[in-house]
């Protein structure tokens, strides 16, 4: 299966309380990095380098989904920015503009309902619809770029992982758990060159002097995926798919053509693939653990979560018809066979910030 995608799109109905429950995670890794963020805008955004004229600040949240937690960085960062301009004493108010990107089939119309009130008094908005994976904006167009969980979607599955004949063949998973080194290899590869195309999109979209912050998950350094919580989760999932090939309700064949378009870098990976673009200056890389890593989440939570995160790429692949009785089934195995999260070694939550030279 080959597929692109950087958010996680809800149909409604039970899906939406498990977008709630992915939001939240994603909210606690926000906050969790969030005040040093706000400590080195505030320090190194120099409004007057880059237009002594400025007028209008804009800003592009890149994966945006439909909110909340998009309108969350935003107004962080328009807020701070505010702050940034009282101390340099500017002489008229700056506009914000906001770009909201995400791929064209996100809910748009669901973003801009469950806008705050609040904030169109502080911004303009605009959607974008377009993968990031390439330029979605003018050249020289934006001042700052977030995005926020959304780079550990590729932009397509490496194709050899569901190739019969290839030794990079994933016939046993439906993801990257590097039990299998030419998969990973394979899945390395499509991220680095993914990763060298979303940097160059944003270098060429942002001015001079411009800022790209970046958040998500990786893993530390000789870690493998498979001894993850997160791993064991989606492990799961595959081996859900497989009892439902037994009873008729998928094929075998199906199973063996689908992949997630997922990877999670190493951290050393993840430096070397940003140090290739020669546009950006890493001004801050912190790696930090996520709030909720370490805590014993309920089931129903993490049913909730990777139901809101998989259920797009699983419907598109077998079919609508299969996503109920494969998350029932994924919640009675967990219920039978608890994950011990203390055990598992844990993914990290990096934070990433960049400058246009």
């Amino acid at each position: 299966m080959s597929a692109s995608s950087h958010s996680y799109p809800m149909s409604g109905g039970d899906d939406k309380h498990s977008y709630i429950h992915n939001s939240s995670y994603q909210k606690a890794g926000i906050d969790g990095v969030q005040e040093k963020a706000r400590q080195y805008i505030f320090k190194n955004l120099d409004l007057l380098t880059m237009n002594p004229n400025l007028s209008t600040f804009t800003i592009a949240d890149f994966g945006c989904s439909i909110g909340p937690n998009t309108f969350h960085a935003v107004q962080n960062i328009i807020d701070i920015v505010k702050l940034k301009e009282s101390q340099e004493n500017s002489l008229v108010p700056l506009e914000f503009q906001v770009y909201f990107n995400d791929l064209p089939n996100n809910d748009f119309n669901t973003l801009f309902r469950t806008q705050p009130p609040s904030s169109k008094q502080d911004y303009f908005s605009v959607g974008v619809p377009g993968s990031f994976y390439g330029r979605v904006l003018p050249r020289n167009s934006i001042h700052l770029g977030n995005t926020s969980f959304t780079t550990h979607w590729l932009s397509k599955v490496p194709e050899e992982v569901c190739d019969k004949k290839s030794p990079a063949w994933n016939k046993n998973y439906i993801h990257c758990n590097d039990l299998i080194e030419e998969v990973t290899e394979a899945y390395k590869v499509q991220f680095t060159k993914d990763m060298r195309v979303f940097l160059k999109a944003r270098a060429e979209e942002l001015v001079a002097g411009g800022l790209m912050i970046a958040l998500g998950q990786c893993l530390p350094d000789g870690v493998a995926m498979y001894e993850t919580w997160p791993g064991i989760v989606k492990d799961t999932i595959g081996d859900c798919l497989q009892d439902m090939a037994t009873l008729g309700l998928t094929t075998e064949e199906k199973i063996e053509m689908f992949n997630l378009p997922v990877y999670f870098p190493q951290s050393s990976e993840l430096k070397g693939a940003i140090e290739q673009n020669k546009s950006f200056t890493i001004e801050m890389m912190e790696i930090v653990s996520h709030p909720l890593e370490a805590m014993q989440l309920s089931n129903n939570f993490v049913t909730s979560m990777y139901r809101a995160i998989l259920s797009t790429v699983i419907e598109e692949h077998f079919g609508d018809s299969v996503v109920d009785e494969l998350f029932r089934r994924f919640a009675k195995k967990l219920s039978k066979h608890p994950i011990d999260f203390e055990k598992c070694k844990k993914q990290m939550v990096y934070h990433i910030v960049l400058k246009r030279k």
